[in-house]
């Protein structure tokens, strides 16, 4: 028990918290401390919750939050070897973790690498990192916040964790600005002011940690002060049905959504995927055009995963489309992000049933030379660049250049365009825009106009 000593570190980090939050720490403080060593034995009742609320979060961060708290140094007192975390320690360590800058966040960050002091490993930043969005992924789960998206309807994510902590690792820059990579980063030593740097210029890491700790021991969860970092995380999914099971996974979606125009962040709905609505070329355009900005994935048959984000509606013509703001990304065997180079404008190019211009879904490069490329004769499609794209400086994404197609996803991002909204399902004539060109320069009518069938709604059907 402190009884009245308390420090004024300790008051000025109380002070960070709003006087409702005090009260959620305290009340999350006392249901910790409950079955935290001896005094656990003094209250069962607090021992049940206890248990329940360390539930959510995997063993190993339990563990790392742990060490971070004991790391907390109460100059003047000894800690010595006492197990239990005191209770200035808990509030310090949730006032810098939450509220504090890099500086603050940093040493119990270290120690959260690694308990001993001193220069931290590569191997172990990419074991913390690994463990951090384990547990994201996990806790996100366990109360119910993927929004729609689940375990079972999303690719298996431990490959996801460890492409996404690859990732984030590897904006590692020693401090002569050099980035070692590979097995050479794994037996790099990093010290603490190269962690700093890092933890500064990767907002992930900090945004994961008020993940793990608000929503893991469920503290300052619903206060809305930091939350805004976190509230986009993970966008709504709709219109993902039965047993499909996308190409994404967790840590890809997240690491992908963070990288869209944020007012686009909010919510993605699959528009089509060659599982449900068949392997047709026109069947995919019939799904994607004037649908708003969206992202599209595939799989190749060497099962390198890959695909691109248009910054506006797909339409059907011979001229390329889109704004800086599209991107080509890998998602395995690396998930990376490709931006644009400012080169060129070839963003995004979508064409049909033209007899002079080339008919495919294309990306980035040039006509017959595309970052990513869907041949409208279904299945056949390339990756090219030798070295880099020119538009989006990306390497080859496909295991080989020209590759097979396995799987195709389209996902509108964001809100769709009024327009399209429930306009009942397409014809075969949206499906070939030269039909319609045709009928409409003949002066006919379309009569299958007035017989559309009644849209669905994707929103309850889950």
């Amino acid at each position: 028990k402190m009884g009245n000593a308390e420090s004024n570190a300790y008051r000025n980090h109380l002070s960070r918290f709003l006087p409702e939050e005090q009260s959620d720490i305290d009340g999350v403080f006392d249901t910790l401390s409950g079955s935290s060593g001896s005094a656990g034995a003094k209250n069962g009742k607090a021992t049940k919750k206890t248990a329940y609320t360390r539930e959510p979060l995997p063993e190993q961060m339990t563990l790392r939050l742990y060490n971070g708290m004991k790391s907390v140094d109460l100059t003047g007192k000894s800690s010595g070897l006492a197990e239990q975390i005191a209770k200035e320690q808990f509030v310090i360590f949730m006032s810098n973790l939450l509220k504090g800058n890099a500086d603050e966040k940093i040493t119990i960050i270290m120690r959260m690498i690694s308990k001993v002091e001193g220069p931290v490993k590569g191997k172990q930043i990419q074991e913390f990192t690994e463990d951090l969005i384990t547990s994201v992924v996990h806790v996100l789960s366990y109360r119910n916040e993927l929004k729609g998206w689940n375990l079972e309807n999303t690719r298996d994510s431990a490959s996801g964790v460890k492409a996404l902590a690859s990732q984030l690792l590897s904006e590692l820059k020693l401090a002569d600005g050099t980035k070692p990579v590979g097995p050479q980063l794994m037996e790099t030593d990093f010290d603490q002011s190269v962690i700093e740097d890092w933890v500064y210029r990767v907002p992930q890491i900090s945004i994961f940690l008020s993940v793990v700790i608000r929503q893991g021991l469920h503290v300052l969860h619903s206060l809305p002060d930091q939350t805004k970092d976190i509230v986009n995380l993970v966008p709504s999914c709709k219109g993902i049905k039965g047993r499909l099971v996308s190409l994404f996974d967790i840590p890809s979606i997240i690491y992908i959504n963070s990288h869209l125009p944020a007012e686009l962040q909010h919510k993605w709905q699959l528009l089509f995927s060659s599982r449900l609505h068949g392997e047709s070329f026109s069947q995919l355009c019939g799904h994607i055009v004037k649908k708003g900005p969206c992202v599209v994935i595939l799989k190749d048959l060497d099962g390198y995963i890959f695909g691109g984000f248009a910054s506006h509606s797909w339409e059907v013509k011979p001229q390329f489309q889109g704004d800086n703001r599209c991107f080509l990304f890998s998602v395995l065997p690396s998930l990376a992000v490709y931006t644009c180079t400012g080169y060129n404008d070839h963003y995004m190019y979508l064409n049909h049933g033209q007899q002079t211009m080339p008919n495919g879904l294309g990306m980035g490069g040039q006509h017959g030379y595309f970052g990513l490329w869907l041949d409208s004769d279904y299945g056949k499609g390339h990756s090219k660049a030798k070295p880099r794209c020119t538009t989006y400086n990306s390497p080859q994404l496909s295991a080989k250049e020209d590759f097979t197609l396995d799987v195709v996803e389209v996902w509108a991002v964001g809100d769709q365009p009024e327009s399209t909204g429930g306009k009942g399902k397409k014809s075969i004539l949206d499906v070939d825009p030269e039909a319609q060109a045709f009928l409409e320069m003949a002066g006919k009518c379309r009569q299958s106009e007035g017989l559309r069938e009644p849209v669905e709604e994707d929103d309850e059907d889950d």
